[in-house]
């Protein structure tokens, strides 16, 4: 009886999450006004501050996230809140109460396909992006080739590729499929991924031709061929932690904005170690003996591009010349403090790491200062108030 109920329940959740869709109103053009009504004026705001040329071309963009998982459902979620285009959703698995100790997903969901429970929630959210979900899994023959299609041709304008791809597997084997598919496209995607151990995670912007591929410098267990199955042990799971998956999925879509949008310093490499705070950055160049042909080719292509493209000339920075240096007048600047005054107006310089520098110091006030004082006597107010009279 208990299950019935609450079966009728979700099902009540769920027809309320689509009359709510249907009340909210499609905003037609971003706006910069500052209204409480206005969902985009805290995202617009960055052009005003000289963050981003033009935000509205975010509308524009199409991204395929793989994976909606711990990473995967918060990364669709910020895009989402971001206001991007389009996103495309694939997922084969179902939500479990299981993943409760991660964001996103609620209760009440539990049952549903990952990909039909996003895309409920995301929609209440934002009506303004358009959505595509695809309840599979990619690693399949059949659903590898409409993987392909989807990425080739399922952006905002009719036949064209989706801008990006972003992984967020939790296997090997799914990765290796997103990596051959990519390079195959000639398809620029981005990777993630957290550890066991839930204290650790990465991105990676991966260029095919351009930056190593995944197969370039494969895991241990990629790269002897070893059936991730036979690691898994029964009764033992992998920890999560929905912090970590939180800071990745940040990290992710931070690089994700920046890519699209052209502003900052894209990653190509971005781990995180949660049990130092440390964030390593690196650069990895293409493997020439990759186990991809497909990457080869891409190598082989990158470096004719490269070699076509007309070199840049360094110009040399021209001195210019001192006028006056003879200085015939005798003319100086005098500072009117002397060095003695701009010490005792300035506090201790602390030890600090290299290349840290203050940049001004606070006088110690706990030292007695000069100057005129009253010394102590035993005589009572009114004695002293008498003694100022006859003066």
């Amino acid at each position: 009886t208990e299950k019935l109920v609450f079966e009728e329940l979700k099902l009540r959740v769920r027809e309320l999450e689509n009359e709510l869709i249907k009340c909210k109103q499609k905003i037609d053009k971003m706006s910069a006004e500052v209204v409480d009504s206005n969902p985009y004026s805290r995202l617009m705001a960055l052009k005003r501050m000289g963050i981003v040329e033009d935000y509205e071309k975010i509308r524009t963009f199409t991204v395929a996230v793989v994976g909606v998982g711990g990473v995967g459902s918060v990364t669709a979620e910020m895009l989402t809140r971001c206001g991007i285009g389009k996103l495309i959703l694939f997922d084969y698995d179902k939500v479990e109460l299981a993943n409760m100790n991660r964001l996103f997903f609620q209760p009440h969901q539990a049952g549903l396909s990952k990909v039909e429970a996003a895309e409920h929630t995301l929609r209440t959210i934002n009506p303004d992006v358009q959505f595509e979900t695809h309840n599979y899994n990619i690693t399949t023959m059949d659903n590898f080739a409409h993987f392909m299609d989807r990425i080739s041709h399922g952006a905002l304008q009719d036949g064209k590729a989706v801008d990006l791809v972003l992984s967020c597997v939790d296997n090997f084997e799914a990765r290796m499929v997103i990596n051959t598919a990519c390079n195959e496209l000639s398809q620029i995607w981005m990777e993630s991924g957290v550890s066991e151990n839930a204290v650790s995670g990465h991105i990676q912007l991966i260029i095919p031709g351009e930056t190593a591929c995944f197969a370039c410098a494969p895991p241990l267990v990629v790269a002897a061929n070893i059936d991730e199955k036979t690691l898994k042990r029964e009764g033992v799971c992998a920890a999560s932690l929905p912090t970590t998956m939180g800071v990745v999925a940040g990290i992710l879509v931070q690089n994700v904005l920046k890519y699209l949008l052209k502003f900052g310093t894209v990653s190509h490499y971005l781990g995180y170690n949660a049990m130092q705070d440390f964030f390593p950055t690196m650069a990895m160049k293409a493997n020439p003996t990759c186990d991809d042909r497909h990457c080869r080719k891409q190598q082989d292509d990158y470096k004719k591009k490269e070699a076509e493209r007309p070199k840049k000339v360094v110009e040399q920075a021209v001195e210019e010349e001192v006028v006056h240096e003879e200085n015939d007048w005798g003319i100086e600047l005098v500072s009117e403090q002397t060095d003695e005054e701009l010490q005792a107006a300035s506090g201790p310089v602390p030890d600090l790491p290299e290349g840290i520098t203050v940049a001004y110091t606070i006088p110690d006030k706990t030292g007695t200062s000069e100057g005129e004082t009253v010394e102590e006597t035993e005589q009572s107010l009114e004695e002293l108030m008498a003694q100022m009279r006859k003066m």
